[in-house]
């Protein structure tokens, strides 16, 4: 793809200029004919990602090995699925009724050892296997919000329930160079909560008047500057306020985010925990027109160390699973079976993942401390480590072809043996579900060079199914 098929050239920009566009930054004109890279969808498409922050085992969940050396394959078996041939972890019995709904992909695998690296690779395609501080390239979900946009939505395009956005001192998603405007409307707190509610929704009239002022005056103030601005901050406020304006004044926006509105019976089928109400929350904003919700699984639900990190030294990692298992099972299952009862199952993809698998063979070094799903310090106890060499994912809805496994691992599940696949081919899937031609679309970077929102890699084939 050459920069002239897809950008303005210098002459394009002074032609242009001279037939009634030179009011446009070169920013602005970059960021226009990236949109028309763009193919818009046929219907209202969306995506719902569940993010299991410190890398799940793969062993535990989708992949397990049961004719594995004992230091393999850890104490728990599989069980059937309603598909024939597809087997899951025995700790997932409520997902194992519904395999029929999803596909597995068993073969993905990259080169980012290191929680900040592998959650770059995944979610942004960046091929360093060096951790960084913060991203260079902008996360999938960004780059939806950015060629999506749209200031007069009522709800915003990109919501993060729970944020997929930090792991310790490292940030492992953001927009970077597609501008803060498109960073996601965060949702913090335990929707569970009888406390919970979400800040500037559905405020009372004097809020509203006031912000809508305070917007015509800061419209009329930044009218010249906003044609020069090259670093996108005052975009990025407008952007904010024009959001919060929305948000204050649609009785749709209040409404998507009022858990209390949904059945008593179906609220208990999620589970009145935190991993539940998320993913409740979630189903009720793709539906409600919002193009992409993240919901991490973190926090006390997950044991002692608060994630899915469960190196020996931060906890019992088997005692991790049958804590936290029950808890995953019914959230991602109810999940599921909602959003194929509500018919949003041809436009909305439901996908859970984290940055890597873990290592097949069981480690086992003494606690740093005690707590849930781990014995006191110096005890030793068992514990898988990073494993980016071997990882699967779920992938439900989204008019995909369903009741299948994609790819396999070897009989340790150590590296994928059929069908590898990787960060690239993972995000073109994405891309693809949402109607965005990622062949063809490239945004500018700092520097103004058109870089591909995919560099390497294809949509998954075997995925593709039929949304009519």
């Amino acid at each position: 793809m050459s920069n002239r098929t897809s950008f303005l050239t210098r002459r394009e920009l002074l032609r242009t200029g001279l037939v009634g566009f030179s009011s446009l930054s070169l920013a602005e004109l970059l960021r226009i004919r990236a949109m028309a890279a763009a193919e818009k969808p046929a219907e209202k498409t969306a995506v719902i990602l569940v993010w299991l922050r410190g890398g799940g085992s793969h062993l535990e969940t989708f992949d397990p090995k049961p004719d594995a050396p004992a230091d393999y394959r850890g104490p728990y078996g599989p069980i059937d699925t309603n598909v024939p041939g597809i087997r899951i972890g025995e700790l997932l019995p409520k997902l194992s009724k519904l395999a029929d709904k999803y596909a597995l992909l068993r073969s993905v695998a990259h080169t980012g050892g290191g929680h900040p690296s592998g959650s770059l690779q995944i979610l942004a395609g960046d091929p360093d296997p060096q951790d960084k501080i913060k991203p260079v390239f902008p996360d999938w979900m960004s780059v939806v919000s950015y060629l999506r946009r749209d200031p007069n939505r009522a709800l915003p395009n990109y919501v993060a329930v729970n944020p997929v956005d930090n792991y310790d001192s490292f940030t492992i998603a953001g927009p970077t160079y597609v501008g803060p405007a498109y960073e996601p409307f965060k949702v913090t707190g335990d929707p569970n909560s009888p406390s919970f509610e979400i800040p500037n929704i559905g405020a009372g009239s004097d809020r509203q008047s006031s912000l809508s002022r305070r917007m015509r005056l800061k419209s009329s103030l930044d009218q010249l500057r906003r044609q020069v601005d090259a670093s996108g901050i005052i975009q990025a406020a407008d952007s904010f306020e024009a959001q919060a304006l929305n948000l204050l004044t649609s009785p749709a926006a209040r409404a998507a985010f009022d858990l209390s509105k949904e059945d008593d019976k179906l609220r208990d089928r999620y589970g009145r925990h935190q991993w539940g109400q998320q993913c409740l929350l979630a189903r009720r904003l793709v539906e409600a027109g919002v193009d992409v919700v993240t919901t991490e699984f973190d926090g006390p639900l997950c044991g002692r160390v608060q994630n899915w990190d469960d190196h020996s030294v931060n906890q019992h990692v088997f005692d991790a699973y049958k804590f936290r298992s029950p808890t995953f099972d019914q959230s991602v299952s109810a999940l599921i079976e909602d959003v194929y009862q509500r018919g949003l199952d041809k436009r909305v993809l439901v996908i859970v993942t984290g940055e890597f698998g873990r290592t097949p063979r069981i480690s086992y070094v003494a606690s740093s401390g005690g707590g849930v799903a781990s014995g006191e310090a110096g005890v030793i106890q068992p514990g898988r480590d990073h494993w980016p060499r071997a990882n699967s994912m779920l992938f439900a809805g989204g008019g995909i072809r369903t009741g299948q496994v994609i790819g396999a691992t070897d009989a340790r599940g150590e590296d994928p043996i059929e069908r590898r696949v990787g960060p690239g081919d993972f995000l073109a899937t994405i891309y693809r579900h949402l109607g965005i031609d990622y062949r063809r679309v490239a945004i500018p970077n700092f520097a103004g060079r058109p870089v591909p929102i995919v560099s390497e890699g294809e949509a998954i084939a075997e995925l593709a199914g039929t949304k009519s």
